[in-house]
């Protein structure tokens, strides 16, 4: 169990699935370091964080599918386009805190060699500089690895499309070996840290994701006044409002194509820091869609004054909004992040 409090942010409180319908599936016994490559720059395929690049996340998912028998299958694997009657598609959730399926990782459910296959798979999403800062994550919000993760696999790895999901609290990541048309990551993913304190203070001491929130603030920080005003705007939307708008809505803040060069390439060191905990593939990936709906000029940059922790107008809740681009942080009283991207605006969030 986390040893956080419950956060009434992350929904209300942790979500999982009904036990009495995992035990009616699953049965009583259910009882890496490459250099961080530069914004817009081609990355080599394999850089994983698996020390042996064939065995990629994907080929590990595979792995792991062909491990589970009868019991597990029926726990922890879905058909491509399963609905849940209570959570729609499934495999397209996001939240911040919840349990996709029940069995934890670290649980006499998986068998020993099936908690390293799904560790592998675990460390190859990320990028290898970024592993221990992901495991401080998840000790600060959830007692450490595997406790209160949960996977499941949708499709069948090997033989059609597939994604594997990872969830708990402040975390859904997912590896689908490009099988999810028009989306990076493979769809919606949520990040976040409650580092030492559910309110953290204006500092965000030990928080590992608040870095990025302080280069988005050196974005601001270069603004004229006009362009402040522009950009800060009253009120944040709900956190989980990172639906796709298209092309031709209103959004939030300031255009980005209207900044200056410099203020540009900060927006650009931003969007490297936002990236950078993800494996090379993704990044590669998620900057593909934004190119294709016309970059960083098709986006907004919004600052928010509410949730201004400390008062000292260094934002902690600002967004990067485009067509089919939302990356929302929302950095009070601590860090959740949204984030959603693709080419295809009509795809529809499930959060």
């Amino acid at each position: 169990m986390s040893l956080q409090k419950p956060c009434p942010d992350c929904e209300t409180g942790l979500e999982s699935i009904d036990r009495r319908g995992f035990l009616k599936t699953a049965g009583a016994a259910a009882i890496a370091t490459a250099a961080v490559p530069a914004f817009g720059q081609s990355v080599a395929s394999g850089q994983t964080g698996v020390s042996n690049p064939e065995k990629t996340p994907e080929t590990l998912v595979k792995q792991l599918y062909d491990s589970l028998n009868e019991r597990q299958n029926k726990a922890i694997c879905f058909d491509w386009d399963h609905v849940d009657p209570r959570r729609g598609l499934l495999r397209t959730r996001v939240a911040a805190n919840w349990m996709i399926t029940e069995p934890q990782i670290i649980s006499n459910f998986y068998t020993k060699d099936q908690q390293e296959i799904i560790r592998g798979i675990f460390e190859g999403i990320y990028h290898p500089d970024w592993i221990p800062k992901i495991e401080k994550q998840l000790k600060d919000d959830a007692g450490g690895y595997g406790r209160d993760q949960t996977i499941a696999i949708f499709g069948k790895p090997g033989e059609d499309k597939f994604e594997f999901v990872m969830t708990g609290r402040h975390m859904t990541v997912r590896c689908d070996g490009n099988s999810t048309e028009s989306m990076a990551f493979g769809g919606p993913i949520f990040y976040g840290h409650a580092a030492g304190s559910f309110d953290e203070g204006k500092d965000h001491p030990g928080n590992v994701y608040w870095p990025q929130a302080l280069e988005a603030n050196k974005v601001y920080k270069m603004l004229d006044g006009q362009q402040r005003r522009q950009a800060l705007v009253t009120r944040r939307p709900a956190e989980n409002a990172v639906a796709f708008r298209g092309a031709n809505a209103k959004r939030p803040g300031i255009s980005i194509a209207d900044f200056s060069d410099d203020q540009k390439e900060q927006v650009q060191k931003t969007l490297q820091s936002m990236l950078q905990a993800y494996r090379s593939s993704d990044q590669k990936e998620a900057l593909g869609c934004l190119k294709e709906q016309g970059g960083l000029d098709a986006c907004n940059l919004a600052f928010y004054q509410e949730g201004d922790t400390g008062d000292d107008q260094v934002w902690d809740n600002w967004r990067i909004e485009g067509p089919s681009f939302v990356w929302y942080f929302r950095g009070s009283p601590h860090v959740h992040v949204w984030v959603n991207i693709g080419t295809d605006p009509s795809i529809k969030l499930n959060a």
